[in-house]
């Protein structure tokens, strides 16, 4: 691997020699909760955005394949104008610098909303997306993920442990939730921080590299119940009775709204178990530590939705007793 300073070199060297485009300005974009970076460059007064994935820690063949992929379905990704797969580098359409969550507030969510939800409905009806050679979202890479949770959150930074019964139980039900739910093509991470507001209105999409085919409520919790922004749940309730009348339109689910309104709220638990394993993790392992301020709210999610479901009400108490104290220290 290339150390930080000479990958920036070989990557404007890549741009200007390979490319035979002249960069006049380059300035960090973006750092995400993964080893990319994005650069901003300006080339004959037009700016662009470049990728670097280091290839020791980073695959663009996805990035650049579901790209295409979406884009065919009428999902606004930006588009591909050159690429290194030797290097890991990407030039990349630039999408501005305005994240949806950026844009919100009570007077522009409602809009917003609308829109982030029309745009994601591709992804659970448009046949090339459905039928697409995605990996699965199947039992095993459910009990991957909230075993983040377990080993990052609850042993490493709290210093606890799950009661094992318990944590089975919960695991169980969560994965049998999204089992049960039609299958679909899922973003995987659709939320305030992937979405960008762009000069004439619209919405782009970005991070989409790790889609699958999995739950059809995973993307809608992700979205109306982000954990870098949270609304009252009677307009969450309302966005979401909006789109399962769509789902109903377009026949993709057959159960009524209190059955799938509970896919929902058990599918949140799972992401947010995910999520908050996942910002342990980026604090204690990558020095990312900004992204404890979301464990909070990614919690209450949690404690809200067991509060309320008497089959994880058992894992509301340990939550109240254990873990909601020891984030309040």
């Amino acid at each position: 691997m290339i150390p930080s300073d000479l990958r920036l070199l070989t990557l404007l060297d890549w741009l200007e020699n390979d490319c035979l485009l002249p960069v006049s300005s380059c300035k960090p974009a973006s750092n995400d909760a993964s080893f990319r970076r994005y650069f901003r460059v300006i080339i004959e007064g037009d700016a662009f955005i470049v990728m670097d994935a280091p290839p020791d820690k980073e695959d663009i063949i996805p990035f650049m394949d579901i790209a295409l992929l979406f884009k065919q379905a009428g999902v606004n990704t930006p588009r591909i104008l050159h690429h290194n797969l030797q290097e890991g580098f990407i030039l990349l359409e630039d999408f501005g610098s305005t994240w949806l969550l950026d844009a919100l507030d009570n007077t522009t969510a409602g809009t917003l909303y609308r829109q982030a939800l029309l745009d994601l409905l591709p992804l659970h009806t448009h046949p090339a997306l459905l039928q697409a050679t995605l990996p699965a979202y199947d039992a095993a890479l459910l009990h991957r993920e909230m075993g983040l949770f377990e080993e990052w959150f609850v042993e490493q930074y709290l210093d606890d442990e799950l009661p094992p019964v318990l944590w089975e139980n919960v695991q169980a039900l969560l994965i049998a939730n999204a089992l049960e739910q039609p299958r679909v093509c899922v973003h995987r991470d659709y939320h305030s921080r992937n979405i960008m507001v762009l000069p004439d209105g619209e919405l782009g999409v970005l991070d989409f590299q790790d889609a699958v085919l999995g739950a059809l409520t995973y993307d809608l919790v992700s979205l109306l119940r982000d954990c870098y922004i949270s609304w009252p749940e009677a307009q969450v309730d309302e966005w979401l009775r909006a789109y399962f009348d769509e789902l109903v339109k377009e026949k993709v689910v057959d159960v009524d709204y209190a059955h799938f309104k509970r896919w929902f709220d058990l599918m949140g638990v799972q992401r947010h178990l995910k999520a908050i394993g996942i910002f342990a993790r980026l604090h204690l392992r990558d020095g990312k530590s900004d992204y404890l301020n979301a464990i909070p709210r990614t919690l209450q999610y949690v404690i809200a939705v067991s509060r309320n479901d008497p089959a994880l009400y058992d894992f509301y108490h340990f939550l109240m007793q254990r873990i909601a104290p020891a984030i309040e220290k």
